[in-house]
């Protein structure tokens, strides 16, 4: 179908001419989204990905040890044979030593954001190790502190320029991109295959030719304390996003807020085995390209976050502005805009602002700090 015979027939069943400002919807990014696509700009070839399988991360636990091919450990576990482990804990990090036959990964980010410093002393520790990735650029807490997709993107590229100068261009293939993934299903999707291209770009400042290795977790931004069941949805379609977006590595946190059990580490885990072993996406690559929607919202936050990348290059890197307060307050000025369409109901959390509606219990600036990058969900406003 053409694009005129589509507004034709949208005006026919909307009954009115003007179909654009009512099939329109706003968005935080400053994407622009059209109602309906007919074709892409600027098609773009197969993204790939490091692994060629998704890896499907599970929480350690001894009863998932047949079963399960990669972990993530936050302590010491004995004869673990023939896994994928993904070590979250700087201690632990410096008492392993990996075997021919293991693939390690270090989870430990290596900047600490409330100094604006890097941990010199724990990169060379790490760059010491024999793990397939040693060096993390986390940004899952940028995510869940309420940062736009395209800031969380330029951040990673901020970051790892920061890294790069310090440690040379051979430090690119040693980086593992703990990224969280969040509700917005396809923009989602867009986020990774976006992120891919402008790593991409930066290593060909320094000539090379090299993709991310991306971690992908579950958010924690948009999930409640009330109505469990609706966390497991949300969790499920964001690993979704993840599979088909391209990470190399999944993880779904617990989908109980404020509290762990054996059952829901279970559950949580299955999720992946059901989206890997039933629908099958996660041995694809770039399941997406072809989507014309997906590719043009790819390509927008693929420039936003170039945007953002060299304004914050040029005005003096990553550390100097987070020294400066400037990093803290890009990320303040956009969650608490995102707060707000909570509170009016723009932005809808089933259970807890619609179906039932909730009471505010609290403001927004108790819940927010322009000087601190920090975790905050939607739902504690009305918890």
């Amino acid at each position: 179908m053409s694009n005129t015979a589509w507004e034709n027939l949208v005006k026919k069943q909307l009954k009115t001419e003007d179909i654009y400002s009512v099939l329109s919807k706003e968005n935080l990014e400053g994407i622009q989204v059209k109602p309906y696509y007919d074709s892409v700009q600027k098609p773009l070839v197969n993204l790939p990905k490091i692994e060629e399988s998704t890896h499907l991360v599970a929480r350690y636990h001894e009863s998932l040890e047949e079963d399960v091919f990669a972990f993530i450990l936050d302590q010491n576990v004995e004869n673990l044979e023939q896994k994928t482990i993904f070590v979250n804990n700087a201690d632990l990090a410096g008492h392993i030593s990996p075997r021919e036959e293991d693939q390690y990964f270090s989870l430990i980010d290596v900047f600490d954001e409330k100094e604006a410093v890097i941990n010199d002393q724990l990169v060379k520790e790490l760059l010491a190790k024999e793990f397939k990735r040693n060096i993390c650029v986390d940004i899952s807490l940028h995510q869940n502190a309420g940062a736009a997709i395209y800031q969380q993107l330029g951040i990673a590229l901020a970051k790892t320029k920061e890294l790069v100068e310090v440690y040379g261009t051979e430090i690119l293939n040693k980086l593992i991109f703990r990224l969280a993934i969040g509700g917005n299903y396809f923009f989602e999707m867009a986020k990774l295959r976006a992120f891919k291209m402008v790593f991409n770009q930066l290593s060909k400042e320094y000539n090379l030719d090299e993709i991310p290795y991306i971690f992908a977790e579950t958010s924690l931004r948009n999930k409640a304390v009330s109505d469990n069941e609706n966390n497991l949805i949300r969790s499920t379609l964001e690993l979704a996003s993840a599979m088909i977006g391209g990470a190399d590595a999944v993880f779904s946190n617990n989908y109980l807020v404020d509290r762990s059990t054996e059952n829901s580490e279970e559950i949580s885990f299955k999720q992946q085995i059901v989206l890997a072993y039933e629908s099958i996406i996660n041995v694809f690559e770039d399941a997406s390209n072809g989507s014309y929607y997906v590719e043009d919202v790819t390509q927008q936050i693929a420039e936003k976050s170039w945007a953002l990348f060299v304004e914050i290059e040029e005005a003096g890197g990553y550390l100097e502005l987070l020294r400066q307060g400037v990093i803290q307050k890009k990320i303040y000025d956009h969650a608490v805009e995102e707060q707000k369409w909570v509170e009016e109901g723009k932005i809808k959390l089933i259970g807890v602002n619609l179906y039932p509606k909730l009471d505010v219990k609290k403001s927004i600036d108790e819940l927010y700090n322009q000087n601190e990058i920090k975790a905050v969900r939607w739902a504690e406003m009305f918890e």
